[in-house]
This record gives structure tokens, C-alpha cells and sequence, in this order.
């Protein structure tokens, strides 16, 4: 009689282990799956939310006044990176102020080859941070993605970057802020 209970219980006991082995198994199983389809995914920027403020893509993406800017940013697979939670300060030019750059310009920076350049050019109009309108001085100098560095003037509760760029409006965004501007922002020449 002991013999049996105690068989029983080694049975018992090796059912159960197996069964918590296989679930680890199955639960370990499912979290690769899982981490393949996101990985298989589009990002950050496949997250589908209609509760939540847009970021600053969905704001741009939102704006008719943004065509360019968006198909600028897909070109040079910006998309998710300027989806992720930065916080981001996004200087977005607006499609009037791309048509102000020599003819042929955008057309030959949206191509394959010229990938590189886009992408910055795009970084030239990004900082990390969140720089809230009251936080910005005359003559401060802020960095931008791709290294280079902004001016801000102020003047008479004006804005302008690079003595070049208008702000004309403000959008507050889930992960940063987007000033709308009036002219692409180019790095100046290394001298």
C-alpha cells in the first residue's frame, strides 16, 4: 500500500512538473510568436489608436498642407522612427514652402539614390525635446537630429528659425510639438 502511494505520488508529481514545463513551453512559444509578428510588422506606426492625440506624423498626415512633407518622410523611412515616443520638436515646412526651393529639387531628393540626403535634410527639422513656444530665447542655437544646429530669433513674439523660416502656427502633438513654417530649413556650408 505505502508502494502505491508513493508511486502515485511520483506520478503526481512528474504530471505536474511536465505540466508547468509545458506551459512555460507554450507561454515561451507564444511570446516568440508574438515578437516575430511585431518584428514582421510596420512599428510603431501600424498602432492603431483613435483615442489618443495624434503624434507628429499623424499630425503632418492630418494636414493638407503637409502632402509634401509626408511623402518626404516615407522616402526616407522616417515614419516610424518620428512615431515612437520621442518627445520630438518637429519643424514642419509646408508645401508651399517646399514649391520656394529650386525646380526639380524635391522630385530629385524623393529618389532611391538621394536617400541619404533626404533623410538630412528631414533630420535638420527635428530635435529631441520638447521646446514649448516660452521656452525659446532670441539668438538660442538648438541641435537637431542629424547634428547640425537651429537659430531661433524672436521679435516682437515672432518667431523665426535660421532668420529664414516663419512659424505660423503651434500643434501640440502626443509625443512632441510641431511648428508649422513657412521655408525648408537647409544647414548652412561647412566653411
Amino acid at each position: 500500500m505505502k508502494r502505491t502511494i508513493k508511486t502515485i505520488a511520483a506520478i503526481t508529481s512528474l504530471s505536474f512538473f511536465l505540466a508547468c514545463n509545458n506551459a512555460g513551453t507554450t507561454e515561451t512559444s507564444t511570446s516568440a510568436t508574438s515578437t516575430e509578428n511585431t518584428a514582421a510588422g510596420a512599428g510603431q506606426s501600424a498602432v492603431q489608436d483613435d483615442q489618443s492625440a495624434k503624434n507628429v506624423v499623424q499630425v503632418a498626415i492630418g494636414s493638407k498642407d503637409h502632402t509634401t512633407l509626408v511623402a518626404a518622410v516615407k522616402a526616407a523611412d522616417l515614419v516610424n522612427a518620428l512615431s515612437n515616443a520621442g518627445p520630438f520638436t518637429v519643424f514642419a515646412p509646408t508645401n508651399a514652402a517646399f514649391e520656394k526651393l529650386p525646380a526639380g529639387t524635391v522630385d530629385g531628393l524623393l529618389k532611391p539614390e538621394k536617400k541619404d540626403d533626404l533623410t538630412d535634410i528631414l533630420q535638420y527639422h527635428v530635435s529631441v525635446g520638447v521646446f514649448k513656444e516660452d521656452m525659446l530665447q532670441d539668438g538660442q542655437s538648438i541641435g537637431q537630429v542629424n547634428g547640425g544646429n537651429i537659430t531661433i530669433s524672436k521679435k516682437d513674439g515672432k518667431l523665426m528659425i535660421n532668420g529664414v523660416a516663419n512659424v505660423i502656427a503651434t500643434v501640440p502633438a502626443s509625443n512632441g510639438i510641431v511648428y508649422v513654417i513657412d521655408a525648408v530649413l537647409l544647414q548652412p556650408a561647412v566653411k
